[in-house]
């Protein structure tokens, strides 16, 4: 089916977008307007998130007049390209704060890993949907994983530890389509013995691992499968307590343990490492209930958040919009990720559901580390709010992906 049926096209969905799309740009003129007055003849984040928005309007168009086909068709193509453009920042890419992350075209900058967010959508919801393919099965599981880890640890070179996380966050999307609960359980075990292990000593973790064991296997005994799975878990755990330090310490740059410190409560650098929570808390904390109003905020028109049109964007919705504003913003979000989840249930097509998921992960995953990071629960790791934050990359990457959940969607009630 090549033509586009408007009909059945997700309108409400388009509808959200645009709202977040406006709302965002309107944010975006109030955080850099500094920069407007500065001088109108150069460019500014305003004027260009206009021009991003202008190629994601067309992005969109170009999406919806492929073939429905075409994505399961050249998906693996277009995978591969991707890694070839990861690979291509080691050679031609231009580092920024310490990541080497973009092609410099001018005025302008591209980073691959946004892009590959969707292609990595796609190539798994490819893999997949294969008839062959059953997550149950050990070779699906190393293949499915592999397809995650060849960018993440492209990405991880940069180094670019944000990104990766977001990667990582398709482990949701192979539990939703059938994993064994024993990787998401994992998965979760990982990242409270990672917090864990930062803020207490090895010995005490061990021990309460080594106390947590004994005491399920005492009173599960007489279960051996059970007894089984309790000894893996707690191997599995043990060993990666003595990986942990490593982790920390050689992969992570400085500036990312000290943001970790700080959000932990270990450091209390007001002036350095947490100027950016301290200042983005103090946006929030003087919205108030209704906002100081557009253009108004203190906190931004002084310019005392850092990045505030980037990945600081949801401090000026808080400060000028109040709890109300920030509020609505949740609430976009969470009806946007609830209707692409449960349309998603409605697909026919297997490679249609697996991508539907996919946006839906994405989508989750940005939102929730970036307000994590603006109220100080998550370290700042350079994640942008999808569709409000400034960021051209970023803003037609996930209208990329957005267009074409709308294209699959438009077709969930026909087998093609």
């Amino acid at each position: 089916m090549n033509e586009v049926n408007f009909i059945k096209i997700d309108w409400i969905s388009i509808a959200i977008l645009s709202l977040l799309i406006g709302l965002g740009l309107g944010n975006i003129y109030s955080s850099s307007q500094v920069y407007l007055l500065e001088s109108l003849l150069n460019l500014n984040p305003f004027t260009k998130q206009l021009f991003f928005v202008f190629i994601s309007f067309f992005v969109f168009i170009f999406i919806q007049l492929l073939p429905i086909n075409f994505f399961i068709k050249y998906s693996s193509i277009i995978y591969v390209l991707s890694i070839l453009s990861l690979i291509g920042l080691f050679l031609f890419g231009n580092e920024i704060k310490g990541t080497l992350a973009w092609y410099q075209f001018s005025n302008f900058s591209l980073q691959p890993s946004e892009f590959a967010k969707p292609i990595t959508a796609l190539a798994l919801a490819k893999y997949l949907s294969d008839l062959n393919s059953n997550l149950k099965k050990i070779e699906t599981q190393f293949y499915s994983f592999l397809i995650i880890l060849i960018p993440v640890v492209l990405i991880t070179l940069q180094p670019d530890p944000g990104t990766v996380l977001i990667f990582l966050s398709f482990v949701l999307v192979f539990y939703k389509v059938g994993l064994p609960s024993i990787y998401m359980n994992l998965f979760v075990g990982f990242i409270v013995l990672f917090f864990s292990s930062i803020l207490f000593s090895t010995f005490y973790i061990l021990f309460l691992i080594l106390f947590i064991a004994l005491a399920l296997i005492f009173f599960n005994k007489k279960n051996k499968t059970t007894v089984r799975k309790i000894f893996l878990y707690g191997t599995i755990f043990s060993v990666f307590i003595f990986s942990v330090d490593f982790i920390f310490n050689n992969i992570f740059e400085q500036r990312h343990r000290d943001r970790f410190n700080v959000v932990l409560g270990l450091e209390k650098d007001l002036k350095g490492t947490a100027y950016n929570y301290n200042q983005s808390r103090i946006a929030l904390a003087s919205g108030g209930i209704l906002g100081e109003g557009f253009l108004k905020g203190t906190q931004t028109r002084g310019k005392f958040v850092p990045e505030q049109h980037t990945d600081y964007i949801f401090s000026t919705v808080g400060e000028e919009w109040g709890f109300l504003g920030s509020s609505f913003i949740i609430f976009l979000y969470s009806f946007l990720m609830l209707r692409i989840s449960k349309r998603a249930d409605l697909q026919k097509n297997v490679f249609s559901k697996i991508y539907s998921y996919s946006t839906v992960t994405l989508i989750f995953s940005h939102f929730f580390i970036n307000i994590g990071m603006v109220i100080g629960l998550v370290p700042t790791i350079g994640i942008p709010l999808p569709f409000l934050s400034y960021g051209g990359s970023n803003l037609i990457a996930f209208c990329l992906l957005f267009s074409i959940y709308i294209k699959l969607d438009s077709q969930r009630t026909s087998k093609w």
